[in-house]
This record gives structure tokens, sequence and C-alpha cells, in this order.
């Protein structure tokens, strides 16, 4: 007889497996390792003097992987291996307690199954650090108000769709439709054909960037269907008759945010690159993604504090708001910085500079090189800075007028004292440039000639086209807001960055759950991301006022905003403004800027800013980024403005020199901070800017 060839040893698969006996032929010529395989059934008790045949038991590693050769005998009623594989043939043999190991058990399966027990380790941490302020009533479950709401927006536009079942169903053919392009596409790129896609990404979307998203068949039909279905639903919206545009709007923002939040990159085993990092670090990224989320819950103090930059990198006073100056003025609500000269002459008139309370002000003194402030003093500026408090409860009834008086009218009267001039010009950065707007309203109803220009970064007058913020902000969701200020006194900051990063989602959510959780990769140290970061609170009777009178009801430029027992009127503001608008701001939409600008009386100038709310402000000369549009005073539509606008590149600051230089340019010698009527109390930046929500 003619034997056949030996099965091949499990040491062929695996280094530490030890050679096996050669499996004995059977009678015939037939090897035992050639045998049927068992059936599903189990067979009957074997009878005696002959031998049952036992599948391999591939459940149980102990037992099944005892060195066993054909020849040997099993006592009756016990099976014998009766495949290739149970004989030690194939890779299900898995060792026993004889010194054998496990073929497949390689070193890099069990790093993988190690990290993998640590993964859920660490998953058992991020639960309890997101559970033990809520089982301890520190902090109460939050978001179902949010949820609440999307339920509802969302189901009255499947109400309004429901209410036409043939345009349902012309919806459903189209959707399906495109499916199944899609499908057929991807079974020609299978075959080895060239497909068109069905759906390609926008330009700028990073989520789809690998090569693998395009050149292997599955992760591009993971991607067009996921396209196509987002797509899809937005038109659904779009579509959708007689709803009213504030439910619209909302209905298009809460689907744009769902279909960001289930795209496919999010996800490790449909994301390519997620897939190829879990392989090659044997799930080591899980775990170290899973340690910092729960380091960040517990950072948010049982809430998501998503990690956007390494905190460890920067400090306020040490690498960030690092401007020479000194704390000249404090009270309850702000302090004011003076910053020390550069130049031995200074133009006569300071500015004073209004940043907004729901952010730090130290955007405008990043690092040097980024420093408006640093620019502003370098070009021979008296450069006064306010620093609002981070406020607590005992700043809950601290009111809009308040904000006013003692914030705004008493840092113009600080520099007008220490620079013995009788004027002073203002900057206004975003809500601060609105708090400034309405002081000049105030103002003008008072005869109160203390400012003499006001400049407007990114401040809105008009909320009529206020952007997507405006869907947070309708009778129900303001009063839930005000009943849980009522309780605390001020709105936690954390609130406020969540609604601003869920306005981008894209840039400033996800790709940080990806590359932090999924990827366990710790974020490059950015000072920008800091300071976005960095929140502050609000009080509860400034805020409530706001939200009310400025996005609610639009009050200010409807001329029915009440302050100080005057009803203010825009256009009675003679004041010279320069209005700066960012061509992709979605805090303050150029659009609304554009409105804004029209609104009061005196001369103004328009200029609108290349790239969004912070970087199109925040844009040194010296770094040539970006572009500006100069042209007539702003009148009609912005569209109209920009056609006849002169394009100009780089940083708009030397035109915002320019216009102040024509409105006065006297010269004075040097002010040092803490030499005149007002001592310092600090070096700058203070102590306010460090105090953290």
């Amino acid at each position: 007889m003619r034997a056949r060839p030996k099965a091949p040893s499990a040491a062929a698969d695996a280094d530490v497996a030890p050679a096996r006996p050669k499996a004995a032929k059977r009678p015939g010529g037939a090897s035992k390792a050639k045998a049927a395989r068992p059936k599903a059934e189990p067979r009957a008790p074997a009878k005696p003097g002959k031998t049952a045949k036992k599948p391999a038991r591939r459940e149980n590693a102990r037992a099944a992987g005892a060195d066993r050769s054909e020849d040997r005998k099993a006592p009756p009623g016990d099976a014998q291996p009766a495949s290739e594989e149970a004989a030690g043939a194939g890779p299900q043999d898995h060792g026993a307690g004889d010194g054998t190991e496990t073929p497949f058990l390689t070193p890099e399966v069990e790093a993988f199954a190690a990290n993998m027990a640590r993964f859920w380790e660490e998953s058992g941490r991020a639960m309890s650090a997101y559970m033990r302020p809520r089982e301890n009533g520190a902090k109460a479950s939050s978001g179902a108000e949010q949820i609440a709401d999307i339920v509802k927006t969302l189901g009255q536009v499947a109400e309004r769709w429901l209410a036409e079942p043939a345009r349902v169903a012309e919806a459903q053919r189209a959707f399906a439709s495109g499916f199944l392009d899609l499908w057929a596409g991807t079974l020609r790129r299978f075959s080895g054909e060239d497909a068109e896609p069905l759906v390609r990404p926008d330009p700028k979307d990073q989520r789809f960037r690998d090569p693998e998203w395009s050149e292997n068949p599955v992760f591009d039909f993971l991607k067009q269907a996921y396209l196509h279905a987002s797509r899809w639903a937005e038109r659904i919206v779009e579509e959708a008759d007689e709803i009213d545009p504030h439910t619209r709007h909302k209905a298009a923002f809460y689907v744009k945010l769902l279909s960001n939040a289930a795209s496919p990159s999010n996800f490790v085993p449909t994301n390519p690159e997620l897939i190829r990092e879990t392989l090659a670090s044997k799930g080591e990224n899980l775990v170290r993604g899973m340690r910092m989320l729960a380091e960040d819950i517990a950072a948010g103090q049982g809430d998501l504090r998503i990690r956007q930059t390494d905190p460890a990198s920067f400090e306020v006073g040490r690498n960030l708001a690092v401007s020479p100056g000194k704390v000249v003025y404090r009270n309850e609500l702000f302090e004011l910085i003076q910053y020390s000269p550069a130049t031995e002459l200074v133009r006569t008139r300071p500015v004073v500079i209004v940043p907004p309370w729901i952010n730090k002000f130290y955007i405008l003194d990043l690092t040097p090189e980024k420093s408006m402030i640093k620019w502003c003093v370098e070009q021979g500026l008296t450069i006064f800075c306010v620093s609002w408090v981070n406020p607590d409860a005992r700043h809950a009834r601290k009111s809009f007028e308040q904000y006013m008086r003692e914030g705004i009218m008493q840092a113009v009267d600080v520099a007008r004292e220490i620079c013995a001039v009788e004027k002073v010009d203002t900057v206004g950065y975003c809500v601060g440039g609105t708090l400034l707007a309405i002081t000049l309203a105030y103002m003008a109803q008072t005869n109160d000639e203390r400012i003499a220009s006001a400049t407007f970064m990114t401040a809105q007058v008009d909320f009529t086209d206020a952007g997507d913020l405006k869907v947070f902000v309708d009778e129900e969701q303001v009063a839930a807001v005000e009943a849980h200020m009522a309780q605390t006194g001020y709105l936690e900051g954390a609130r406020m960055a969540n609604a601003f990063n869920m306005i981008r989602s894209n840039d400033l959510i996800w790709p940080y759950v990806v590359n932090n959780y999924l990827k366990g990769k710790a974020p490059f140290p950015f000072d920008l991301l800091y300071w976005n970061s960095d929140a502050t609170r609000m009080p509860a009777a400034n805020h409530s006022f706001y939200l009310r009178g400025c996005y609610l009801h639009n009050d200010l430029a409807e001329g029915r905003m009440e302050i100080g027992g005057k009803t203010l009127d825009l256009k009675k503001v003679m004041t010279p403004t320069y209005n700066l608008a960012t061509r992709e701001d979605h805090i303050a939409p150029a659009r609304s800027v554009f409105l804004g600008a029209q609104l009061f009386g005196g001369p103004a100038r328009f200029v609108l800013a290349g790239s969004g709310h912070i970087a199109g402000v925040v844009n040194p000369p010296a770094r040539m980024k970006y572009q500006h549009w100069v042209g007539e005073e702003p009148r009609g539509t912005l569209a109209d403005w920009v056609a006849k606008a002169e394009e100009r590149p780089g940083s708009w600051w030397p035109d915002w020199r320019a216009w102040l230089a024509a409105s006065d340019a006297t010269m004075a010698p040097a002010r040092t901070p803490g030499d005149g009527p007002y001592p310092a109390l600090e070096d700058a930046p203070g102590s306010y800017v460090k105090v953290k929500a």
C-alpha cells in the first residue's frame, strides 16, 4: 500500500509547539485523519469491543490539546478525534497541561487579549467617574431637555411628511434608488471595473482623507452610503412644507448633528485608519483612549470634557497672556489692565478693549507672535483691557445694566483719568461689542460723549440672522435655562462651550473623540484650543436679559430695549464705528454683522476678513494669512457690498490702525502703568483671568 502524506504538525504553525508522533495508518491504507467528520447529533454509545468516534473539543483548551497519536485507543464509550484538526493537523488543537502550547495563542494574540482586559477595566473607571457624582447627589442627570427637544422637532418634520403619503413614497423611492445604484457600482468595483461615485464628500471634509476610503470598495461603499443617507435626510428637512423657519432651522441643525455623530469614521470597525491602528498596537490604543476618557469625565466632574489640547503645556501668565502691564483697577465685575508702552510717544487717546465675558480676554493676548494687544502697543497705542470676573453665585443678580455701568463706563472713566483725556476709543469683541453698542445707545440718550469711537469685532446688534446659536433659543429652552440658573445663580461655562462645539461638531468634537479615545493619542499643544476650553460662567440675571432681549426678541435692533429707564435707539448713536465681520463666522455671521452696522446713525466703516470668528480676528500682519475686503459704507445686502469691495491680502489690523489715526493722530509721552491716580495692584494678567470654571 502507498502511504498517504503525513499530516502537518502544529509546530509548523507555532514555533513553541513540539513535534507530534506520526499518525499510524489504519487497516486498508486510510489514516484516521481522513475519517469522516462527526455529525451534528451525538452518536450512540459504542458496542463492546468497538470504538466510537468523537468530535474535537474546541471549547476546552485544557483537555483538547493533549498529544493524541492515531494509534492511541480510547476506552469503550469514549470518542476519538475524527478530523485532521483533532489529530494534531490544524490550528484548532489548543494545547494541554502537558507542556504543549496553543498554536494560535501567539504573543500578539496574548497581548491583544490582555489589552482587551485592560480596556474593560478602564471602561469601568470611566463609568464610575460618570456615575459617582450622580449617585452622591453632586450632579443631576442632564440632557433630557435637549433630547426631548430633538425628538419633538424632528417629529414635527415627520408629521408634515406623513400628511402627504405620495411625497413620502417618492422620497423613499429616491432613497432606495440611490442605494441600488451605489450597490451596483460597488459590485462593478469588486469585479475590477471602474465605477463613478454616486456621491462625493466635500473637499474640505477631513473625515475621509485616508486613501482606503476611496481605494477599498468596502470602505468606499460605507462612505458613500453614509453620505447618501445624510444628504437625503437633510433634503427631507429642506423640503418639509409649512414648517415655521425656526423649527426648520432647528431640524436642519439636529439632523446635521446626528449625522455627524453617525459617521463611519467615528467607529473602529468601519474606519480603516482605526482598524490599522488597533491591529498594529494590539489594542493598546483603545486602552489609552479609555484611560483618557475616564480622566476627562473625572475632570468634568461627571460630564465629558473633551480635551482639545494638552492642558499641561500652557499656563496663563507663563506662556499665554504675557504682555507686560499692571492691573490698575478692580471691582466686583472686572479688573482693568493697563499695558506697558513699547514706544516713547503714544497716541493721545487711549483704547479701552471690552472682550466677551463668555470667554476670557487673553484671546487677544495669546503667544507674543499672535497677540493683538502686543501689536497695538508696538504701534504706539495706550491699551487698557477689561478682564471680566468668572462669576459665581455671588454675582447671580448682576444685571446687564450693571455690566454697562460698573463695567464699560467705569473702565472708560479710569482710562480717562489715567491719561488725562476727555474721550477714549473703544473696542468690543463678540458679546462685549453688543454690550458696547447698548452702552453707546444709552449714552446717546443722556448726551454722554466720553466715547470718541467704537470698533466692533464680530459683534452683533441685529440678531435676525444670528446663526446656529438661535437653535438653542426659543421660549421653552430659555425658560429651562432660567430655571437651571435660578438654582445655581449662574450658567456653567461647560454648557455654553458645548453649544459652541456642537455648532461645529465635525471640527471641535468628533476629530478629538477619534484621536483621543479611539487612536489613544494625546492632542497636540495648541494655544487657541487651550483658550477655547478655558470656559467662564454666566451670571443669571445678565444672561437671561441677553438671551431674551437679543436672541429671542431682537429688542435692540427693533428699538424696544430699555436700560436704566431709557428706550434705546441705535440711530441716535452718532459715534464713528468700525465694523469687522469674518467670512466663515458661525457665531456672529457676516450677514448679521453687516445688517447691524447699518443701524448706527454715525459714519460706519465695514470690513470683511477671511476665516472665522477667532482666526479672522486674531490674524497678525506678519503671518500674511487670509485676506480682507474694504469698500463703501454698509448699505443694501452683503453680497452687493462684496461685489464692489476691494480685496486686500493679509490682516485687517493695519487698516484699523489707519482708521484710528484718521480720527486722532496727536501724540503724548508714554504712560507707565501705576504712575498716576491709580497705583498698580498686581502684574498683568491679573487674578480674575486665572479663576477656573
